[in-house]
């Protein structure tokens, strides 16, 4: 009998079909370890293997692109997907359609990992932007008819109602609303007159809240110049947009609360620190007062030729010095002309005899002109002081029309006489004697000093 022997293609092209049509291989669902695997930038190749067996894993670039998490070497992973054979090789493999993490959910799984690399950047322990204490326009991003709006909305009227609230409505849940959110964002900062940004939503599943997980969103509150709270979900929800903000709240509540300080509370304390102001410039005004008390009694009031005491001794001791000047220079001035005579003694020569007489006499004539210079510049100076002196007499001031008058002793004030005292008035060319008819006291209101 003859044996028909088949073409290795043709063996191939039967067990791809038998594959193809069995209805057992045409879905299935498969665990396993992820192996070999190595990020490409179109279709992946790698392989899922357990302890007793290995197959080889194709997913396209189109299904592998919706994936929420990225998938990595080692990971226990449940795949959909059909099984086939690959002609070229020989190989039968698995065409994988859906992939996600085994034992944890495909969304906390991409949480984790873009929650690492944002870590890794440092966008979690940036310096934060501080929240302006008085904020005037507060805006907030969040769906209109939700009660994030208006919780926020109550809260301000109620501790800050001076602060304007504008609404951006913003997509929160679905597929638009991590676009929606970036786009508001751009909104405010390109508007620029906004002090505070709060963007809420209330709670719900990880997969209502994912679009404040995606990274576009966390990019975007992280680059924006206006300080954000983040107010997203409950208090056990924290998505990345929490971490990137500049300030976490756990309900929009929260969030309105640390936007704005009570108006009351601010109010109290600008009339506390009124008080306290009133209080300092009253006790500075204390202390100016009895400041202007101690100068008033001070001695040079009192005695005022004390104030030329110091003036007298300097003049006194420039004229010894003066006169101590003139006495060496005088000495000096002799004892050159008796060298220049003792040498001109010596000198035979009649021309340099007579050269040197009138060497002298120059000599002399501008040791005397000099001399006289000196003399009047120092009288000059002398009279000056004099004259200086004579200002602060009170002798001068009394040349001017002023008096005083002695019962005894000075009188100082009015409270010291009675009407028919025998008083002395002292003048600058004498003094006359007077009688007391009538007292009349001046008031003066000292609080309007």
């Amino acid at each position: 009998m003859t044996q028909k022997y088949l073409s290795v293609t043709a063996l191939t092209k039967y067990l791809k079909r038998k594959f193809d049509v069995d209805p057992y291989l045409e879905r299935v669902f498969l665990t396993g370890e992820i192996s070999n695997f190595r990020l490409r930038p179109n279709h992946q190749y790698f392989s899922l293997k357990d302890d007793g067996a290995k197959i080889s894993a194709v997913m396209f670039k189109g299904a592998f692109d919706k994936l929420a998490f990225r998938p990595e070497e080692g990971m226990k992973v449940m795949a959909v997907g059909r099984i086939s054979l690959y002609e070229a090789s020989g190989n039968y493999q698995i065409y994988v359609e859906h992939m996600e993490p085994d034992g944890v959910g495909a969304l906390y799984q991409a949480y984790e990992q873009l929650k690492a690399k944002l870590d890794k950047e440092g966008l979690f322990q940036a310096p934060k932007k501080i929240l302006p204490k008085y904020p005037k326009r507060i805006a907030v991003l969040t769906s209109p008819s939700g009660a994030v709006i208006r919780d926020i909305i109550t809260t301000t009227r109620r501790r800050y109602p001076i602060a304007q609230i504008v609404l951006f409505p913003t997509v929160v849940q679905g597929a638009k609303a991590a676009d929606d959110v970036v786009k508001n964002i751009g909104r405010v900062e390109a508007m620029g007159n906004f002090d505070t940004m709060i963007i809420g939503r209330g709670g719900g599943s990880i997969e209502d809240l994912w679009p404040f997980n995606e990274e576009r969103v966390a990019r975007a509150i992280f680059e924006a110049k206006t300080p954000i709270i983040s107010s997203v979900g409950h208090e056990t929800d924290t998505t990345i947009a929490d971490l990137v903000a500049d300030v976490r709240a756990a309900t929009p509540t929260a969030a309105a609360e640390l936007a704005v300080p009570v108006l009351t509370e601010e109010l109290l304390r600008i009339e506390e620190r009124q008080a306290r102001l009133i209080q300092a410039y009253a006790n500075q005004m204390q202390r100016k007062d009895e400041r202007f008390q101690r100068v008033q009694n001070s001695y040079i009031f009192r005695q005022p030729e004390r104030l030329y005491e110091a003036q007298s001794l300097k003049l006194d001791q420039l004229q010894q010095r003066l006169m101590q000047q003139m006495q060496t220079l005088i000495y000096e001035k002799e004892r050159t002309a008796n060298q220049t005579i003792h040498r001109l003694a010596q000198v035979v020569p009649t021309a340099r005899v007579r050269e040197s007489k009138q060497q002298v006499n120059y000599l002399s004539e501008r040791l005397d002109k000099q001399m006289q210079l000196i003399f009047e510049q120092k009288q000059r100076q002398f009279q000056q002081t004099l004259q200086s002196l004579d200002l602060l007499s009170p002798l001068k001031i009394m040349g001017r029309g002023y008096s005083y008058t002695t019962k005894e002793t000075v009188v100082k004030s009015v409270q010291e006489l009675a009407v028919g005292d025998v008083l002395d008035v002292h003048y600058q060319d004498g003094q006359a004697k007077v009688e007391v008819l009538e007292i009349k006291e001046e008031k003066h209101d000292k609080s309007n000093i």
